[in-house]
């Protein structure tokens, strides 16, 4: 019977061992997990295989940026639409026919149009080269200069720019199309005496990028955008005062949370059109302590720069700056540290991540045009992992934990299959992609046919139960709420209503994951 009982002592140390053999395993994979560093994936060349998802996508989104033109129309290509706000500015002896209305009604409102217009051009100079392989990039750069022109316009003199076009409340009073307008649009104006730093500084920051996206196409046009953003520039920083407190009626459609994040914003944009050390100085030494909130990641937005501003310094930080100081470096690296948490907030593994999630997995944030801050966000992971990429910067570091740029392309790819249609609800939040997608969205000029005579009061085509007469191509809708639903009534503007910003963001989205490639290590 001993026999027996040293077989049994033996088996039980056996598993003893066993046990702790695999806890220590599993111990030194965790470490590694936390600790180990991975390697540079190799920076690719020029754009390789197209995924053609992304490019279908990419085409329609751009479509949008045509349904939204105002002003004599030039090759139209969207049947239902034509002319229209031919005497904007007239009154005040300047032509402000051109821009776009912001979404679903026809206000011009600048501050919105020109961070459209920056954040289409950071798409173009980061991803011009995978637009072409696609054959998108004549439509971006086409939807750019459309808003570019009008903004030249809305500028007549260095510390004089016009800001919106139409009368809130009037318009609010009418449904009819663009085309049949008759209520009154008047023109408002910033200037010495009623400031407006955030929309001035964020005009500023578009002429500056727009600048360099012509540079090869046009060099009198883009010479005269940089003159133009330079003034502002100026105007935005010597005039200080919120554009919301000057024009008290914008509160209620675009207000404004602050001016600190434009002027930074603009600044940043001011050096990569320059390399003028003045701007590099004033973001990272004189006001980075002061203005961007070091180590604190927000969200991307019309009226919130700051997360955008530290992804495009991290660029300078990735690549170099010649003649930067130690005390430029600095910031440098802060803007990037803070880029980073940025990051790490959008991972969803990430010990710091974000719960504001929807049980899909779309960033949610706001119930007010949802799909606007996942949109942005995704767009700098995007841009983020290809500085990544680029540079040969194999991970981010997130409370210990270790992620690669694959892993922030993951994200980016996960937030826009879910906009694509990858949602419960089966559906595409883009009109006109797929073979479902909204078909009541808010928007004037697709809810009424062609031929109707409305005059200003077509409200029974706002309530009508049918479809959309014509398609909004490419709008973005507002998006789901934060169980995943979506209510497709004309009537639901919190959700139905399309916007240029989100559609400019989604481009550059796009344009990101439409092919892979490296990035230019410089915009010059």
């Amino acid at each position: 019977m001993g026999a027996p009982k040293v077989t049994k002592r033996c088996t039980g140390w056996l598993i003893v061992l066993v046990v702790a053999a695999l806890a220590v395993t599993a111990a030194v994979v965790a470490i590694k997990k936390k600790t180990h560093h991975q390697e540079a994936i190799p920076v690719p060349g020029p754009p390789g295989a197209i995924n053609q998802k992304y490019a279908e996508a990419l085409s329609v989104a751009l479509q949008f940026f045509q349904v939204q033109k105002a002003g004599k129309l030039v090759n139209n290509e969207i049947p239902w639409r034509g002319d229209s706000g031919l005497d904007d500015g007239k009154e005040e002896k300047v032509d402000l026919s051109k821009g776009m209305y912001d979404a679903g009604d026809h206000m011009k409102f600048g501050f919105p149009m020109a961070f459209t217009a920056t954040v289409l051009s950071w798409s173009i100079l980061e991803y011009g080269d995978q637009m072409k392989a696609v054959k998108q990039l004549d439509p971006a750069l086409d939807a750019l200069k459309w808003i570019m022109d009008y903004l030249i316009n809305a500028h007549p003199s260095d510390d004089v720019l016009y800001v919106q076009v139409g009368d809130t409340d009037l318009d609010h009073k009418c449904w009819d199309r663009p085309e049949e307008m008759t209520e009154k649009r008047p023109v408002t104006q910033i200037n010495e005496k009623t400031p407006g730093t955030e929309v001035a500084a964020e005009t500023a920051a578009a002429m500056a990028a727009a600048s360099m996206v012509f540079k090869t196409v046009n060099t009198t046009y883009s010479d005269l955008l940089l003159q133009h953003a330079q003034q502002l520039f100026t105007f935005a920083d010597t005039y200080r005062g919120s554009y919301s407190v000057s024009i008290p009626q914008v509160q209620k459609f675009y207000n404004s949370t602050g001016y600190l994040d434009e002027l930074l914003w603009a600044a940043s944009w001011l050096y990569h059109a320059t390399g003028d050390q003045m701007y590099l100085s004033y973001v990272a030494v004189q006001n980075g302590n002061a203005y961007a909130d070091w180590g604190r990641p927000t969200w991307f937005s019309w009226d919130d720069k700051r997360a955008g501003t530290q992804v495009l310094l991290s660029r300078v930080h990735f690549f170099g700056s010649k003649d930067s100081s130690n005390a430029e470096q600095k910031g440098l690296q802060m803007y990037r540290k803070t880029a980073e948490a940025v990051m790490c907030g959008l991972l969803p593994d990430s010990p710091t991540a974000t719960k504001s999630r929807t049980n899909g997995g779309l960033i949610w944030i706001d119930q007010w045009n949802s799909l606007q801050h996942p949109v942005a966000a995704s767009f700098l992971a995007i841009v983020y992992s290809d500085y990544m990429l680029t540079s040969r910067t194999a991970e981010v570091q997130c409370s210990g934990e270790t992620f690669t740029l694959m892993d922030l392309r993951k994200f980016a790819i996960s937030q826009a299959d879910y906009i694509l249609g990858d949602n419960p609800m089966k559906m595409s939040y883009l009109v006109g992609y797929g073979s479902s997608y909204p078909r009541q969205v808010h928007h004037r000029g697709a809810s009424i046919p062609v031929n109707a005579n409305t005059g200003c009061k077509g409200w029974q085509w706002l309530s009508s139960a049918d479809p959309n007469p014509n398609v909004a191509t490419g709008a973005v809708v507002g998006g789901p709420f934060k169980n995943d639903s979506y209510i497709d009534l004309r009537n639901n503007s919190m959700q139905g209503e399309p916007s240029t910003y989100s559609s400019a963001s989604l481009v550059g989205l796009l344009s990101g994951l439409v092919t892979t490639s490296s990035v230019a290590q410089s915009f010059t």
